[in-house]
């Protein structure tokens, strides 16, 4: 089983990890540790690859919770465990309760974890383009500044994702960045291929979040579409695979 951490793990009520695909059950193109309910891997097998997830940071199985992850910007407060029949549809989660995991699933868009260094309040988000542009980050630390937290006392982790000379989209898709800001042009260079540019996801999520007065944001580094230990949407489309599994990302209070 094999997960990172990051600066977050200083915070002594905070335990996290960024997954890879391994150490899982699952076989196939889903090979092995996919914690996402796809159509052709059993339900069996994802339950069993969550529960081997949550023990390794000393998370019950029924203590873990995944939302049903839709691309927006809506964050929810959870109190308690839910059923993944009952998961809500949001992308943003954070807690106050001891041994509750917050768990997002990616396989290529970034996932964000968040602790607050004074008070205990974590939090967690799905951040894909459209998320990440939509607010989902914003919304996340307005839950968390809900629950007590100040923007200057909170630390974040960006966790494997697809990188910036991984990410090449149309030469119109940086349209609606550059509406929201001019300046958002430093995350777009050209691409090779005509007609296209090279997108820095995680470099415009780190730039977010900063503008909410986080300064502490730590970045793992890892480009999942380059580094097979990670699944990735993107590589999967490229090799012209059917399907692709999603890992998971887990953070907690002690």
């Amino acid at each position: 089983m094999k997960y990172l951490t990051t600066d977050l793990a200083a915070i002594p009520w905070v335990r996290h990890g960024f997954f890879t695909r391994q150490g899982g059950v699952s076989g196939g193109l889903y090979a092995s540790l996919n914690c996402g309910f796809r159509k052709d891997d059993r339900q069996a097998n994802v339950r069993a690859n969550r529960a081997r997830a949550a023990a390794a940071l000393d998370i019950a199985a029924e203590s873990l919770v995944v939302a049903r992850q839709a691309h927006s910007a809506k964050a929810v407060a959870v109190k308690k465990p839910w059923a993944p029949k009952d998961a809500p549809e949001c992308d943003g989660m954070v807690t106050a309760e001891r041994g509750l995991g917050l768990g997002v699933l990616t396989a290529d868009c970034v996932p964000v974890l968040f602790a607050s260094k004074k008070e205990k309040i974590v939090g967690a988000c799905h951040a894909g383009w459209k998320g990440a542009l939509g607010g989902v980050l914003e919304e996340t630390v307005a839950a968390l500044e809900k629950r007590g937290a100040r923007p200057e006392d909170i630390a974040v982790a960006i966790g494997p994702c697809i990188g910036a000379d991984s990410y090449e989209v149309s030469d119109d898709f940086p349209l609606p960045f550059m509406a929201q800001d001019a300046a958002n042009a430093r995350f777009f260079k050209s691409a090779a291929r005509a007609g296209h540019r090279m997108f820095d996801l995680p470099g415009y999520v780190a730039h977010r979040l900063r503008l909410l007065g986080i300064e502490a944001v730590h970045d793992t580094r890892q480009d999942t579409r380059t580094d097979d230990s990670f699944f990735s949407n993107r590589r999967a489309f490229l090799q012209g695979e059917k399907g692709f599994g999603l890992q998971i990302s887990i953070i907690s209070i002690i």
